[in-house]
């Protein structure tokens, strides 16, 4: 793979591409840019974006593997518990700020500024820390944590239609049996997984109103994994053979086409399209991730948790502030909260102004004497 391309894949330059070419088209031609990301919304959105979602729920899984960071409950509590409170709080503010608006309808998008988004959060970190310090791996936890819960609240209180649990059991109960029988089976092709567990799954929650985008978080579980984890982003990953690993060495690439035309076709808003929704989404994410990302941890620390000796108070709140970056997920979160119309767009230009967290993350760092090259 040439060095320029494996720069874009690794920085996730497809994602921003394709939302820096929505945002040009719909300024220029907004009727066309609809007219053009409608044909696609589907495709994407319900289809390509199941194998986004896969892969967050692969590194999850390897997590909870021997080695990993969520395989000891007592090195993953205080990440996790940042976790929870860069959710909690994030929520609240978006919510005091919507019942303060008097738009009741504001209220269903609390959970926007709740995500994290793992590739850009870690590159951010990445571009602050030492490589060796233990700041980087706690945001990556936080944000993989972050991502796992995320993936609860968009299948719970975001159905895409009316709930039917005659569809959801058709589906999800058949799939999740043929994946345990392909597990046992020692089946290792991966597509024997997503032709028909994957399928089954996707069905289920289609025609049942869930988001079919999580149809493979149930089945990926099941995809026989090597017996420890190495860490998420590892080179040596690209030498595994395992099931979970061979997918995610087929889809990785795809996924960041996949990417470029999510972006694409939920980022084109028109530049005008700042309101309420937008400063509650951007509040909930720059000034409340760090918030309750360093009360949570403050919090877990008295209850007996630990943080190594080199994460201090300041890197805690430049951590917080680098998880603000919610773009991908919170992109996500915003179509399945919102109708199409101005609320949507102005939540999703909240959405894509969280990209703001990095190079506030980086300034407070300079400001607070963090080194990159301690």
């Amino acid at each position: 793979m040439p060095g320029w391309f494996r720069a874009v894949i690794d920085n996730s330059l497809l994602l921003i591409a394709g939302a820096v070419t929505a945002l040009v088209w719909a300024n220029l031609n907004e009727p066309s840019y609809h007219d053009a990301s409608h044909l696609i919304h589907f495709a994407v959105n319900d289809v390509g974006m199941v194998f986004f979602f896969a892969l967050a729920t692969k590194e999850v899984v390897e997590a909870t593997l021997p080695g990993g960071s969520l395989s000891s409950p007592r090195e993953a509590g205080l990440p996790v518990f940042a976790a929870v409170g860069g959710m909690i709080v994030p929520a609240l503010i978006f919510l005091s700020g919507a019942m303060g608006s008097h738009h009741e309808e504001l209220r269903n998008g609390w959970a926007i500024p709740c995500a994290t988004d793992i590739a850009f959060s870690y590159l951010a970190a990445r571009a602050i820390f030492p490589k060796s310090s233990p700041a980087i791996p706690f945001l990556l936890l936080l944000a993989i944590a972050d991502d796992a819960l995320g993936l609860l609240i968009l299948a719970i209180f975001y159905p895409s239609a009316p709930i039917s649990l005659l569809w959801l059991a058709l589906g999800l109960i058949p799939a999740i049996g043929l994946a345990i029988v392909l597990r046992r089976l020692k089946v290792k092709n991966f597509w024997a997984y997503l032709a028909g567990p994957g399928a089954l799954s996707w069905a289920g929650l289609y025609f049942g109103g869930l988001h079919p985008a999580l149809a493979l978080v149930a089945i990926v579980p099941f995809m026989p994994s090597a017996k420890r984890d190495l860490g998420i982003f590892d080179p040596r990953e690209e030498f595994r053979k395992d099931t979970l690993d061979r997918f995610e060495h087929a889809w990785r690439i795809p996924v960041q086409f996949i990417l470029f035309f999510f972006g694409f076709a939920n980022a084109g808003v028109s530049l005008s399209s700042i309101g309420t929704p937008t400063f509650l989404v951007l509040g909930g994410l720059i000034l409340g991730k760090p918030i309750g990302v360093v009360l949570m941890t403050l919090l877990a620390e008295q209850v007996g948790f630990r943080r190594a000796k080199e994460l201090d108070l300041r890197s805690l709140v430049v951590i917080g502030v680098a998880a603000g970056i919610g773009f991908t997920v919170a992109l996500f979160f915003a179509t399945a909260a919102f109708e199409p119309g101005i609320v949507l767009d102005q939540a999703k230009m909240g959405a894509l102004l969280s990209f703001l967290a990095a190079p506030l993350a980086i300034g407070l760092a300079k400001v607070l004497r963090i080194r990159r090259n301690a």
